[in-house]
């Protein structure tokens, strides 16, 4: 006899959903392919179906209990593929990328993801996938891709939303609650320990964070991105030439850029924040991830990457005998209620300016082919529409820089917005270009 899968939702999982309903804005993953040729419809629309199965192929169902865990259902009707009818300029492709960024996602009333298709002029065309993070880290959302590209997507046997009775949902929620409630008296005394540990980190950085005057604008805001390939050979040398690895001068690279837009502390201490992921085999979560803050100077990074390597090896050292520490109030999400879930991103937006690097490294070659085909050019980015310039005020400003690397090639995406500053563009493309020459690279910078 074949048991039903586990669905109830990772307290991660939970998190991010709690958190999106109290803020009313969440992250996603935007991935984005162009073809400087013709792109294959049918191709496509295989893809598309494919992603459907796995985990895209579901939604959130809140549990029926208060303060229960919810669980995964199958997500039934799902969206058609988005085809313009209207072609659009090679140099419009980015407009178009913003577009659809902004085009909702929800990853309990859905749709949870979305993919669209704009042909240019001449022939070519822009493929986009935009994902709800709730439902899919990157680990999660390769793991997704490689298995619609290639016809091998996994069927979780979700049930259906709304399967179960009113009186079968709530019997079997409250029996998860009451199991959960065992945990709470350990999550409890994890987070405080965890709050003890980390409160001079805290005040340190409190200290450190400058103090930005606010625009109170709710207006929301698109934040300039820059995507870049640079070729994999010439990366890799010039990594090991400055003392690093591809990972570590992709680090170097975000402190460069951050130098160059004034994103460094006045000790001339650079901020990195850096996910850690944390799938295994046959892992069903979301986001299964863990992250690590590092240190670093920042003045050196041109000529030697030695610094930023260290730190980051003594981090990922400390985490893994950390980690049942950092984990242990995870339990505490389910009862954790919105107003205290909105104050706990205040205290986080005060903590400093940090640049956050996400390298993906080796992508397998299915990533870059969602029609079945090689694309041109890659880029993807994490994104949270919605962000508005009081939001960016207060917490610093924002900087993300993700990196795959496919084809050949280390395909890049820096996204970054400074208090104050002209948050253009352009501005940005000057900030990157300037930063690769100043670490001896060159760069296709779209």
């Amino acid at each position: 006899m074949t048991l039903p899968p586990d669905n109830t939702l990772a307290y991660m999982d939970q998190g991010s959903y709690l958190a999106l309903r109290a803020l009313g804005r969440a992250p996603v993953i935007q991935y984005v392919w162009i073809y400087d040729r013709g792109v294959d419809l049918a191709g496509l629309r295989t893809f598309h179906a494919n992603l459907h199965d796995g985990l895209l192929g579901r939604r959130l169902e809140r549990s029926v209990v208060p303060f229960g865990r919810h669980h995964w259902v199958r997500s039934d009707n799902p969206e058609s593929l988005d085809i313009a009818t209207v072609e659009r300029s090679r140099d419009e492709v980015w407009d178009y990328v913003e577009e659809r960024v902004n085009v909702p996602v929800d990853p309990e009333h859905g749709p949870p993801w979305h993919l669209g298709v704009q042909p240019l002029i001449g022939g070519g065309a822009v493929v986009t996938l935009v994902v709800s993070h709730t439902v899919a880290d990157a680990g999660a959302l390769i793991a997704s891709i490689v298995g619609a590209v290639s016809g091998t997507s996994r069927n979780l046997n979700y049930p259906a939303p709304g399967a179960r009775t009113r009186r079968q949902a709530f019997g079997a929620d409250l029996r998860t609650a009451c199991r959960a409630l065992r945990e709470v008296p350990g999550a409890l005394a994890g987070a405080a320990r965890l709050a003890r540990e980390q409160s001079g980190e805290l005040s340190a950085s409190a200290r450190s964070a400058p103090t930005v005057r606010t625009r109170r604008s709710d207006r929301p805001v698109g934040l300039p991105m820059v995507a870049a390939a640079v070729d994999q050979t010439t990366w890799d040398e010039r990594a090991k030439a400055l003392g690093g690895t591809s990972n570590v001068l992709l680090t170097g690279l975000g402190i460069r850029v951050g130098v160059l837009m004034g994103r460094v502390g006045a000790d001339g201490q650079a901020m990195l924040s850096l996910p850690v992921s944390e799938r295994v085999e046959g892992d069903t979560r979301g986001n299964a991830l863990n992250s690590i803050t590092v240190h670093t100077g920042a003045a050196a990074v041109t000529s030697d990457l030695g610094e930023v390597r260290r730190g980051i090896k003594t981090e990922l050292t400390e985490l893994a005998g950390k980690r049942e520490l950092l984990l242990a109030p995870l339990p505490l999400v389910p009862y954790t209620p919105k107003f205290l879930l909105r104050r706990l991103e205040m205290v986080a937006l005060k903590v400093g300016k940090p640049i956050g690097v996400s390298n993906m490294a080796d992508l397998p070659k299915e990533v870059n082919r969602p029609d079945g085909s090689e694309a041109d050019f890659f880029t993807s980015r994490l994104a949270e529409p919605g962000l508005t310039e009081a939001d960016l005020d207060r917490m610093g400003g924002r900087m993300m820089l993700a990196s795959g690397n496919v084809a050949g090639k280390v395909c890049l995406s820096v996204v970054a917005w400074e208090p104050g500053a002209a948050n253009t563009k352009a501005a940005l493309v000057e900030s990157v270009r300037q930063a690769l020459t100043d670490l001896g690279l060159s760069a296709d910078v779209e």
